[in-house]
């Protein structure tokens, strides 16, 4: 049985500079609520994020300036010892897996962007091991590669093994089911949803490329921020002109936020609140911790015109155009409620899976115009579920079979 780790030598070196970035940015924000309060503004009074001046001022940058010398002295030592502990790497445990996951989805922005070796880079998997995308390298690793590829795409904060939940994989039922290769994207959910779906095109023409035996079709099923990653992939391969566009038969969307989740927009609104006072404004930082990714599902941000030219923070009503399931493709739309009861969801209320909202899930919206056109033979409502069940209860496995095999 192969040896499988909790943490490994790497993770003390990425953990230990997240503690040295902690440090720091608490000290900033400390200095800035000291700022404000020696002001004694009004409670509504202007906010200023200027440092503390004279003796004050030289205590905090003291502070910082021993606090990034102590921290490159630190991940200079583990730079020198890593390569002594590494030699005989281990497996990643699951438990590991999901602790980094969550840790990217989170924080995963930060971390890609300060090189941290925390940071998940994009990668194609099977159980858990890094595929390589080359022809030579895809016969030996994927037994018997099948012409039909079925691509998985993960949530925030998981990652490509916890699509096997209570001892069910929807990518494994399906290939048995319906003749499919399995593959599992592994990727950092923190990143800009735009971001990875650009980087997931271009993987995806490299794969079709180098699959060893003619393509028949691919198919794609995206568990919640997954389904908009897949949608801004369809975007980008599309400009780019790839070819792996014409292979795409089908995508199902699980639980997908086409249209946002109230739970970021929630957080946004802390934002506002803490910073109409400039004795609490500093405090909105910790709000503004959350990654790129979890902006992005403010209203289900899939480009990069939906970003570019804001603050991710502000409160605003999304300014994003509709943007259209992707042509030639059967899209398919599942989405779960926690209600006992079915119905029809456009006449009667029904709340969702607890992260999000039924009718985001379905791609509808009071503004006719950016409604995702899924036919009603396309669309199935799971009653009595939440956000996670929709990974292994076996009535969606026996919708997903209906659809694709």
């Amino acid at each position: 049985m192969t040896k499988k780790t909790h943490i490994r030598p790497a993770d003390i070196r990425g953990y230990s500079r997240l503690a040295i970035d902690a440090t720091l940015g608490l000290t900033r924000l400390v200095e800035t609520m000291h700022h404000n309060i020696v002001r004694v503004p009004g409670p509504l009074g202007k906010y200023t994020e200027k440092p503390t001046r004279g003796i004050t001022g030289l205590v905090y940058r003291s502070i910082q300036g021993t606090t990034r010398l102590v921290g490159g002295g630190i991940d200079a030592l583990l730079g020198q010892l890593l390569p002594l502990l590494e030699r005989e790497p281990a497996a990643s445990s699951a438990g590991r897996e999901a602790v980094v996951a969550a840790l990217n989805g989170v924080l995963g922005d930060h971390l890609a962007a300060s090189a941290n070796p925390l940071a998940i880079p994009m990668q194609l998997r099977q159980n858990g091991q890094p595929l390589a995308l080359t022809a030579q390298d895809i016969a030996a690793d994927v037994p018997a590669p099948s012409g039909k590829i079925l691509l998985l795409v993960h949530g925030l904060c998981m990652n490509d093994l916890q699509w096997r939940r209570n001892g069910h994989d929807h990518g494994a039922a399906l290939a048995a089911a319906g003749g499919y290769t399995p593959l599992y994207l592994h990727y950092n959910s923190g990143r800009h949803v735009s971001t990875n779906g650009r980087a997931l095109a271009g993987m995806l023409e490299t794969l079709l490329r180098a699959w060893p035996v003619p393509v028949e079709k691919l198919v794609i099923v995206g568990h919640s921020m997954g389904g908009l990653l897949a949608r801004s992939a369809c975007h980008y391969g599309r400009l780019a002109g790839h070819g792996w566009l014409k292979h795409l038969r089908q995508m199902v969307f699980l639980g997908t936020p086409h249209h946002g989740a109230p739970l970021e927009r929630g957080g946004n609104w802390v934002n506002v609140i803490l910073e109409l006072s400039p004795y609490t404004a500093a405090l909105a930082r910790l709000a503004k911790i959350r990654s790129a990714g979890i902006t992005d599902l403010r209203h289900g941000s899939i480009l990069d015109e939906d970003w570019a030219d804001g603050d991710r923070f502000a409160h605003a009503k999304s300014k994003k155009g509709k943007m259209a399931l992707p042509h030639g493709v059967q899209c398919f739309a599942v989405a779960a409620t926690l209600s006992g009861q079915g119905g029809d969801p456009g006449k009667m209320p029904l709340p969702g899976d607890g992260l999000v909202p039924l009718q985001s899930a379905l791609g509808r919206h009071k503004d006719g115009s950016r409604e995702l056109d899924f036919p009603a033979a396309q669309e199935w409502v799971a009653c009595g579920m939440n956000h996670l069940d929709l990974l292994d209860d076996a009535r969606v496995h026996e919708q997903l079979r209906k659809w694709l095999c």
